[in-house]
């Protein structure tokens, strides 16, 4: 639900405080070495022997008027690694730094010189060379624009770009929920533009007042459709280099009430593909798209619940098609045998061929090496909460494990293009990330580490962090991560600390270093005396099968509370536990279950802490929520039975709750509707408003530490640490 990119995979701290768009390793082309920055220098070690070389000096990244190399935030090569691109001077659009200044260095003539030069500073998005390396594409005040590497005149490709009606990227909504933000494809000829244009002159602005920036209040408008609304206007069109002029993409349906995903070009041809999603999300069609505009439907998928996009998937990316047979066909996830599985598609649609058999769910892609006729995937069988690297045929069959057995906990690997090395980081609860270089598929170490003798170091010192699973009276098992005080005694009581989120955004219950810890929390909880729990209930994206992630489906707010109560109940069995000292605390979505389980559980929870919450369904965006509970038009209640507001009325126990006035994402809005209810039934409760902090509460001096006091010092009054 209301989870932002930044808090969706757990509340590590240093994601909650600075979101920056995440970079890929940057592999050479021949997959034989890495690009680094360093200290404004581009320099490649080569992944066998890990030598270093100097690629581009930082000289030679220096600009004319200034004494310092550029400050790099990102950069690439093209292909023919003739051209460096670096992305410099960003700025932050929602959530992450995707607009700047690119510069451009011509290694063979040794010249650096910036793109977009007569644009506003600090206002090009997601620039790309052309295929044939003459021209360079960019988004600047939401319209497209070309420019010619050799001469540097620049065309502007579309001309009514604005804030509400967007060429080349996206509005919030799509980037929010699709992770949609680069717009725009070069053609494989270089001589066109495919690209998106969202409308969102129908959606109504809803308004942020800032109280702190000036001695007069003002707004700040988002376009944000609300569950219920309508969605922005979505199409694609092609755009002619040379006549400046747009073929639309004729894609049949209303354009508000469909959405477009993903879109690329068939590899070598001058014809698109894309994806396209009814409103409810519960049917996808693949579609074929001409230089005419004609689309021809070519593969369709329903399902009851919802469908998920790539970037659910593989790594908040909706870049990239998975070509296979110079594209013939491709390869494609579903989960419509009952688990993540891959697929083998004809690029007409009318051949289909399963590639993944088994009762597993393939967690992502980490590469396709069809030299070696062989799929790299990260998936974990036997244990939901870890990750493993595993091989299947390209054409198909059952899965083998490529990690070594001797590194239980979660393993993520970088394959390099060719498939003959990887980068790994392997971590588990006890052993902080470390990282090497392997050659695959042997999975043979190049930085001289013993993974395997490090992990059984660390499973030595008997990490505090202890995993386990718990079976409630409706017949679900659920897994679940434990610290026990210091100092336990099994014959004393202890209070219990949950930390909950609970929605398909994000699970909390990964065998990762951290586990255990609670960032908020001002000390060492374990020291102080608390036990600390949390559990992944059904719905949450764990690769458990489609059954236990869909089953929430309409059900948000009532089945993950009931599963974490229910659990809780169970807990509460254990001889240690003191049942009048349970508290519970989440962030987003795990403040909206905060709420229901005080609320609907009185009874078992007597302490909560909720962080930036959804208290009624229908405030927040309708991507998401409707993905997940329909269409309000059709089952409105359901919104309003899962809303925390419609209980509100049953707080027992004591309540912190905290908002920031200048959240964009879950509004502040909800706060307020909280508040209210509460006060109408005079409950007692304390609540801590941010003013003009957005939703990881993260901006302004003294901002973390005062809301680390501010919580550890509710918790520790309210749901006392220690033995008894």
């Amino acid at each position: 639900m209301q989870l932002i990119r930044t808090i969706r995979v757990l509340c590590l701290l240093v994601i909650i405080t600075g979101p920056v768009l995440a970079q890929e390793l940057k592999w050479a082309k021949n997959g034989e070495s890495i690009w680094r920055e360093e200290e404004g220098a581009i320099v490649a070690y080569q992944v066998k022997d890990n030598q270093r070389t100097v690629k581009v000096t930082a000289a030679a990244l220096t600009p004319q008027d200034s004494s310092l190399p550029l400050d790099i935030s990102d950069f690439s090569f093209t292909p023919d690694e003739k051209y460096l691109l670096v992305f410099t001077n960003t700025r932050r659009v929602w959530r992450y730094h995707t607009r700047g200044d690119y510069w451009l260095y011509d290694l063979t003539a040794g010249k650096l010189r910036q793109l977009g030069k007569s644009l506003p500073e600090a206002s090009l998005m997601f620039t790309k060379i052309s295929p044939d390396g003459t021209k360079a594409a960019y988004v600047s005040g939401h319209n497209l624009y070309v420019e010619d590497l050799a001469g540097g005149k620049t065309e502007k490709l579309t001309q009514d770009g604005s804030r509400r009606f967007i060429n080349g990227t996206f509005d919030w909504a799509y980037e929010e929920e699709f992770s949609c933000r680069d717009g725009f494809r070069w053609s494989p000829d270089s001589k066109s533009i495919a690209y998106w244009q969202i409308d969102a002159r129908s959606i109504r602005d809803f308004l942020m007042i800032d109280n702190t920036d000036s001695i007069y209040s003002f707004t700040i408008p988002v376009e944000y459709p609300k569950a219920g609304e309508s969605p922005s206007a979505c199409r694609v069109g092609i755009v002619s280099l040379q006549s400046k002029k747009t073929t639309w993409m004729q894609v049949p349906g209303d354009p508000r009430q469909h959405y477009i995903p993903r879109m690329e070009w068939l590899p070598g041809k001058n014809e698109l593909v894309i994806q396209q999603l009814n409103r409810k999300q519960n049917t996808s069609r693949l579609m074929r798209c001409l230089p005419s505009g004609k689309v021809e439907t070519i593969y369709t998928e329903q399902d009851e619940a919802w469908i998920d996009v790539k970037s659910r998937w593989d790594n908040d990316d909706i870049t990239g098609w998975d070509w296979i047979q110079d594209g013939r066909a491709f390869v494609w996830v579903s989960e419509k045998d009952g688990w993540r599985h891959l697929y083998s598609i004809s690029a007409d649609g009318k051949k289909e061929q399963l590639l993944t058999p088994g009762d597993y769910d393939v967690i992502n892609i980490a590469r396709i090496d069809e030299k070696d006729n062989v799929i790299y995937i990260h998936a974990s069988p036997e244990n939901a909460t870890q990750q493993y690297l595993y091989k299947v045929p390209l054409s198909g069959g059952p899965a083998e494990r490529v990690t070594p057995a001797n590194q239980p906990g979660t393993h993520k690997y970088d394959v390099s293009p060719g498939g003959q090395y990887a980068m790994h980081v392997f971590e588990n609860h006890a052993l902080a990330p470390v990282s090497e270089r392997i050659t695959l598929p042997d999975h043979k170490g190049l930085s001289g580490k013993d993974l395997g003798a490090e992990a059984a170091k660390a499973a030595a010192r008997q990490s505090p962090v202890h995993f386990f699973q718990v079976t409630t009276e409706d017949g679900v098992t659920m897994d679940g991560w434990m610290t026990r005080p210091a100092d336990f005694d099994s014959t004393k009581k202890y209070p219990v600390v949950f930390y909950v989120y609970g929605e398909p955004a994000g699970c909390t219950v990964k065998d990762g270093f951290g586990d255990g810890r609670n960032f908020l929390y001002e000390g060492d909880m374990s020291a102080d005396g608390y036990i600390y729990i949390s559990l992944d209930n059904r719905g949450t994206p764990a690769p458990k099968g489609r059954t236990w992630r869909k089953s929430i489906y309409r059900k948000i707010g009532r089945l993950n509370a009931r599963d974490q109560a229910m659990a809780a109940k169970e807990i509460l069995k254990w001889p240690y536990v003191d049942k009048d000292r349970i508290a519970v605390w989440g962030w987003s979505g795990g403040g909206s279950m905060t709420l229901n389980l005080l609320f609907q559980y009185p009874e078992i929870y007597k302490t909560g802490i909720a962080v930036a919450a959804v208290a009624q369904q229908l405030t927040y965006d309708n991507i998401y929520q409707e993905r997940y509970m329909g269409l309000p038009q059709e089952n409105r209640q359901d919104f309003i039975d899962g809303s925390p507001l419609t209980y509100a009325r049953n707080l027992q126990g004591k309540l912190l709750y905290i908002h920031g006035t200048g959240d964009d994402n879950v509004h502040y809005q909800n706060a307020e509707l909280l508040v209210n209810e509460l006060i109408k039934h005079k409950k007692i409760f304390q609540f801590m408003p941010y003013p003009n902090r957005t939703h990881s509460i993260s901006e302004g001096e003294g901002t973390f530490e005062h809301l680390s006091a501010l919580y550890t010092h509710f918790l520790k009054e309210n749901c006392a640490p220690g033995g008894k």
